[in-house]
């Protein structure tokens, strides 16, 4: 009788587990990434707050420092939908802005396209594409400075001469690869891919990268001392948040390839931890600020996720890139607080209110 009662129970449990295996919720599949098309259209999905689990509550603080700090956009995606989408101070959805140099990420980015083109190699010596002369630096010393240098800002070169990048201006202040400075030198790369691509800088930005993404209107403008710099609607500088969230993709096709744009988000010399081939880097052990050879302790901005990496231009212009939670945010604007090259006090804040919205 006991040995009955046993197989009995024992065939109980077997049949309470079978059951319970078959009526239990099948998993939620994950959302794919989405893309916006290249047609022209406004189309763009959206995801509301309440549908991604977040604090509706810290919309509107959020949105107020935004404005008080003298934003013009303000865009989050998750997965590639638009999740905030707000214009202040008169701006909106058409108004180009500049970029300032978060624009420096659009050539770390042509630069890798040329290069899987076979047109360069960013090992070579930048003199191997423009001729030597191009510095004011002693030929032996010129000849150290490969293309890699100049993305990932130790040229060598001095610093502290303002922004012209003619050849009186570029002088020797250490053999390349020694010192980290944050430099306008890294222009000159523009000059390489036009000279190996036989096109204008323009012609082969706007075939390989602009088109690609569907950036339409996005312009360089001369600023009048040499250098040219990137405006947009803050809708296309999203695009192009979107493709670095996927590691160089779009839509399925692989714009620069992935290898290439693994090392350009991550450290790349070993003076600045928190810089790769123009993209600011974060959650790392130290940093260097521009017009500083001091070295920081510590992540450039605390609050924000350790992962994140980073396009910062003047005046607050930023492209934060989050990959664990597949958010892309722009921020475009007049600067929040004192002038800046590229991180500010700004970003701390700001993160701090945009981790309210999910934490």
């Amino acid at each position: 009788m006991k040995k009955y009662i046993t197989l009995l129970a024992l065939s109980l449990l077997i049949f309470s587990c079978s059951s319970d295996s078959d009526t239990s919720t099948p998993s939620t599949p994950e959302e794919t990434m989405y893309f916006p098309t290249n047609d022209g259209s406004d189309t763009w999905e959206t995801k509301s707050i309440s549908s991604l689990g977040w604090n509706q509550s810290a919309v509107q603080p959020l949105l107020d420092y935004l404005e008080l700090k003298h934003s013009k956009s303000f865009i989050v995606l998750v997965n590639g939908r638009i999740v905030l989408e707000n214009y202040f101070n008169g701006h909106s959805a058409t108004t180009p802005w500049y970029w300032a140099s978060a624009g420096k990420t659009l050539t770390s980015t042509v630069t890798g396209i040329a290069e899987q083109e076979g047109l360069i190699n960013i090992n070579n010596k930048v003199s191997d594409y423009l001729g030597t002369g191009w510095t004011s630096a002693p030929l032996a010393k010129e000849n150290l400075i490969t293309c890699k240098n100049l993305l990932c800002m130790n040229s060598g070169l001095n610093d502290a001469l303002g922004d012209d990048v003619t050849p009186s201006n570029l002088q020797y202040v250490a053999d390349a690869g020694t010192r980290w400075a944050y430099h306008n030198v890294y222009v000159k790369l523009q000059d390489v891919i036009a000279q190996a691509s036989g096109q204008t800088w323009t012609n082969y930005f706007n075939t390989k990268l602009r088109d690609k993404l569907g950036m339409t209107g996005g312009a360089w403008v001369n600023s009048g001392d040499g250098l040219s710099v990137y405006w947009s609607t803050s809708r296309n500088m999203a695009r192009f948040g979107l493709m670095a969230l996927n590691k160089g993709k779009w839509n399925g096709n692989q714009v620069v390839n992935e290898a290439f744009f693994n090392n350009a988000t991550t450290t790349s010399q070993n003076i600045n931890q928190s810089y790769g081939y123009l993209w600011w880097l974060n959650g790392k052990s130290s940093y260097h600020l521009p017009q500083s050879q001091f070295q920081f302790n510590g992540s450039i901005i605390p609050s924000a996720p350790i992962d994140m990496y980073c396009a910062l231009g003047k005046n607050d212009q930023k492209i934060y890139v989050v990959p664990s939670k597949k958010m892309v945010i722009i921020r475009m604007g007049e600067v929040a607080d004192g002038v800046n090259f590229a991180l500010s006090d700004f970003d701390q804040t700001l993160w701090q209110k945009i981790s309210a919205l999910y934490q």
